[in-house]
């Protein structure tokens, strides 16, 4: 959205709740009439789950393809990416010459799922593929030109980057400079100009008219390998070799998707859903033995598996740990390896988190202590010493939930004078696009990103101008933004009706991510009952409707908010907006109401 863009129209408060505890609107999510009854007829669906259908978007005509996703209705033509082919004749020219072939990845669990989604494949071909994933402390975000002398001096010939790379021409030149040929695959925002090199394929950059912009990398990779299957058929390459199978690392596929925040609409929905279809056999070493050491169960996996037990662990070693952990735990078929690697990452986890802790406490006190996350300030920027840079993305992320305004978080190296930050946004407040403006102007020494995350690096001495720089930019974007925070609600139910079957009615709409929000609905006039206080500032309770019927429900991180004080009180009369979670402990399969929100009508 444009600075200073019209504010939104919203619709009406649903239940009258115009600003709940947590100073939020409700509505009910829009869906056009015509379409709830579409479904409901071609679908045989009943009105509650055909009007969730019907406001995600999904028309008329994608109703069985979204309920029942297929690689075969939905995969894309690989030649539809621009440069696709020329990085699949690029990569196989070098393997057929038995060229030495590196892979680049990324940190995070994107990157390293798209690597050993590579190393894989090559390993089915009979190859080799060393991974190379640079030192999140001391080498930075992405292709430099000191990994480039590093990879060439090692012996490669050709390098692959995943989920990095696309804006990286300068590295990518001095590649060039030195005999190293490059193929990019990536999904981020880039400049207009591409780097120059064999292939930079990437959905997201100018021209490219594959339509596939909410693929995460991991995604992108795997048409590539359909591509390198296709070329590779094409050279006859498969007479004495059996084609590699790449449904079988759909999973993978899954894993990128889910962690990288990506649309789940489309061909890129199918990859998720039917990922998860085959993570649910468990047969990646990796992701079995990463489960074991987080000490949860074998089963159908949901999306949840992905980002909140898996993912996080994968993500430890590039933020406090070793950057090429998560990379080989994805890449290795040694179960012995696998749970040794997966002990590690488990560790690094615990240890994040504890880090990640002391950060936001910290933070939080700051700022409150300040007020400048309650001023109308439209940016909130706060800076400590030596913390850590691998955690300041997740502590912004949790303090923008609690203040529902953008926050950038920086930890200053108090020996060199320079930060390193990491900021989340609300929709609306493009963040990404301001940290471009701040680093051309000369306010940072480094900066870029998206419109809901940016990364940075600053001059400790220059903080305070970036505080007023952001600040400035964005303030014409609030109005807008704070018409956008609202609570969609997808169906009022009573306390009695939050039943398994209602969960697993709703669950066909899965997997859920932007693009397909987990469903929400709404409880009216409940009162709250057994309410404890739990560690983590996490609130427990049972929500009882007026007929006496309840319904076991938490709420996160929020016993020091109104919210969490309201629950904790005991009050009755309260409306409540949630999502029905599966609670299957010891075999009971019951559900669990987890609160977004809470309204008390005497207050809106």
């Amino acid at each position: 959205m444009a600075d200073g863009g019209a504010v939104p129209d919203v619709g009406p408060a649903f239940l009258g709740v115009s600003r709940s505890l947590s100073g939020r609107a409700w509505r009910q999510r829009p869906a056009e009439a015509g379409l709830i009854r579409s479904h409901m007829q071609a679908l045989n669906l009943e009105e509650p789950l055909a009007r969730a259908l019907a406001a995600r978007g999904v028309r008329a005509d994608q109703g069985a393809d979204f309920l029942q996703p297929t690689l075969k209705a939905l995969f894309p033509d690989p030649s539809s990416f621009m440069d696709m082919d020329a990085a699949a004749e690029a990569i196989l020219d070098a393997l057929q010459a038995q060229a030495s072939i590196h892979v680049f990845a990324d940190y995070d669990v994107d990157g390293a799922s798209s690597a050993a989604l590579l190393v894989r494949w090559f390993r089915a071909m009979g190859g080799d593929l060393p991974i190379y994933v640079p030192d999140r402390m001391t080498e930075g975000y992405g292709p430099s030109a000191r990994a480039f002398d590093t990879l060439k001096t090692s012996g490669a010939d050709l390098v692959i980057t995943v989920d990095c790379g696309a804006a990286a021409n300068e590295a990518v030149a001095h590649a060039a400079a030195i005999g190293l040929k490059v193929v990019v695959i990536d999904h981020h925002m880039m400049r207009e100009h591409p780097p120059v090199c064999a292939a930079v394929v990437n959905p997201n950059r100018p021209g490219c008219n594959s339509g596939q912009g909410n693929l995460a990398a991991a995604g992108v990779v795997f048409v590539l390998l359909a591509a390198l299957n296709r070329e590779a058929r094409r050279r006859g390459m498969f007479a004495d070799l059996k084609e590699p199978d790449i449904r079988h690392w759909l999973d993978l596929a899954a894993m990128g998707a889910i962690c990288d925040v990506t649309g789940l609409t489309g061909f890129n929905r199918a990859l998720t859903s039917l990922g998860l279809r085959r993570m649910s056999e468990w047969g990646n070493p990796g992701l079995r033995a990463l489960l074991a050491a987080a000490g949860a169960e074998p089963g159908p996996a949901k999306s949840n598996h992905a980002g909140f037990i898996l993912g996080p662990r994968i993500n430890a070693g590039g933020r406090i740990g070793k950057s090429d952990l998560g990379a080989r735990l994805l890449s290795t078929d040694d179960p012995a390896e696998a749970a040794a690697l997966a002990q590690e990452l488990d560790a690094l986890n615990i240890a994040r988190r504890e880090v990640e802790r002391q950060v936001t406490d910290q933070a939080t006190r700051m700022v409150e202590a300040t007020g400048v996350h309650a001023d109308g300030s439209a940016v909130v920027v706060i800076e400590g010493d030596d913390w850590h840079p691998g955690v300041v993305g997740i502590v912004a992320g949790r303090l923008r939930e609690r203040w529902r305004k953008p926050v950038v978080v920086i930890g200053v190296d108090a020996v060199n004078g320079i930060g390193k930050g990491s900021g989340r946004s609300q929709p609306g407040m493009n963040l990404g696009r301001a940290v471009q403006a701040a680093w051309e102007t000369g306010v940072l020494l480094a900066g870029g990103g998206h419109a809901m995350a940016a990364g940075l690096t600053v001059r400790a001495d220059d903080i305070g101008r970036l505080r007023d720089f952001l600040n400035e930019r964005m303030a014409g974007e609030q109005a807008a933004a704070d018409a956008l925070d609202v609570v969609e609600i997808d169906a009022l139910i009573d306390p009695g009706a939050a039943t398994r079957g209602l969960f697993e009615q709703f669950e066909q709409l899965a997997p859920f991510g932007p693009a397909n929000p987990e469903p929400l609905f709404a409880l009216e006039h409940v009162s709250v009952r057994d309410a404890v206080a739990m560690n983590g500032g996490h609130v427990r309770c049972r929500l009882v409707g007026a007929d006496g019927a309840s319904v076991k429900a938490i709420a996160w991180r929020c016993a020091d908010l109104p919210g969490g004080q309201s629950l904790l009180s005991g009050q009755g009369g309260l409306s409540v907006v949630g999502r029905l979670k599966a609670d299957d402990w010891n075999g009971r399969k019951g559900v669990q109401f987890e609160i977004e929100d809470l309204a008390d009508p005497r207050m809106v």
